[in-house]
């Protein structure tokens, strides 16, 4: 039995991920050395911008405003954001890195997204009921043998129209990953009852809280950090992408079933201190029959990976919105 949920970009925390996101791609467009760490906290009528950047353009309150007044709605938006320590800022710009961090990056063939089977089921089930209703939201599925749980809680809808979504998506094969029909056992669609408010009117969001909707899934250990508003010269953004690329690579040269990528850095390094790569290739149970392999062929120093992966293009609001895996992009394929 597996279990995923997945939120809609209209959710609170995802509305915040958008928003520091989409100030890093403006800096970026500017100035592709920007370096950024933007967090943002916003509800009930009110948004904080928090962090440090440091970059050769300045981009104006009133700039920053207006982006937030675009994703959300919210003009009344309070800007503190400072210059990195320069002790950090000097490490990065000699090629190494100025923090210290894990991160495991993942692939399985489960579909051709290479998502675990639950994660992706409830991801693509949301993006099927948001084209409906465009607000906030939340789905999860619960996957056992053929059978399916269903959860659907959505702004503005109607609960019986949510039910016969539900329905639609399972016989939707532009949506439907499954190559087997699966039996809905039970659906609850807005169990508390219909809800028109939502988004920033109802609750508080912040940045970085939805980190296992932004890797995949539960059943998949992550380093424990967030990506939002975080320039490629940070950790979290360029060794887990490169980590992901590398579970792919491996995916597919040793033919198995998962591969599980773990990359390990320490402040002030331009290698990692950890590399490795553990998998199966006769099932997807991830504490038996394991096989490690050594990681060959990759430059793994921070610098290289952001070229290899063109990390220092503005692309990093996309990823806020539906995951930042298995959807295309650069470190998918």
């Amino acid at each position: 039995m597996r279990t995923a949920e997945f939120v809609s970009p209209k959710h609170p925390d995802k509305i915040c991920d958008i928003i520091s996101d989409t100030i890093l791609d403006r800096f970026l467009e500017k100035d592709i050395e920007s370096k950024c760490a933007i967090e943002t906290m916003g509800g009930h009528g009110k948004v904080w911008i928090s962090g440090e950047v440091s970059s050769n353009i300045e981009i104006s309150k009133e700039e920053i405003t207006d982006i937030v007044y675009d994703i959300c709605g919210i003009s009344d938006v309070s800007v503190n954001l400072h210059n990195q320590n320069k002790h950090l800022y000097d490490a990065v710009v000699d090629g190494k890195t100025n923090d210290q961090g894990t991160v495991i990056g993942f692939a399985i063939a489960e579909n051709d997204y290479f998502m675990p089977f639950e994660y992706e089921f409830a991801r693509q089930l949301n993006r099927y009921i948001y084209q409906y209703y465009p607000y906030d939201g939340k789905t999860q599925v619960t996957i056992n043998g053929n059978h399916a749980r269903i959860v659907a809680s959505f702004q503005n809808s109607k609960s019986q129209h949510l039910s016969e979504l539900i329905d639609k998506f399972f016989k939707d094969s532009s949506y439907n990953i499954a190559s087997q029909e699966f039996v809905v056992s039970e659906k609850y669609c807005n169990p508390l009852g219909e809800w028109n408010i939502g988004g920033f009117d109802s609750d508080t969001g912040l940045s970085g809280r939805k980190i296992i909707v932004d890797n995949y899934g539960p059943r998949v250990p992550t380093g424990g950090n967030s990506y939002s508003g975080k320039d490629p010269s940070k950790i979290d953004r360029f060794a887990s992408y490169m980590a992901r690329k590398i579970a792919i690579d491996y995916l597919k040269k040793y033919r198995l079933m998962y591969s599980m990528v773990e990359l390990s850095y320490s402040i002030g390094s331009d290698k990692p201190i950890i590399k490795r790569v553990k998998g199966n290739d006769t099932g997807v149970q991830f504490e038996t029959g394991i096989k490690l392999y050594e990681i060959e062929g990759y430059d793994l120093s921070p610098n290289a990976i952001i070229d290899f992966l063109e990390l220092k293009k503005p692309q990093f609001a996309k990823t806020s919105e539906w995951g930042h895996f298995g959807n295309g992009f650069t470190w998918d394929i």
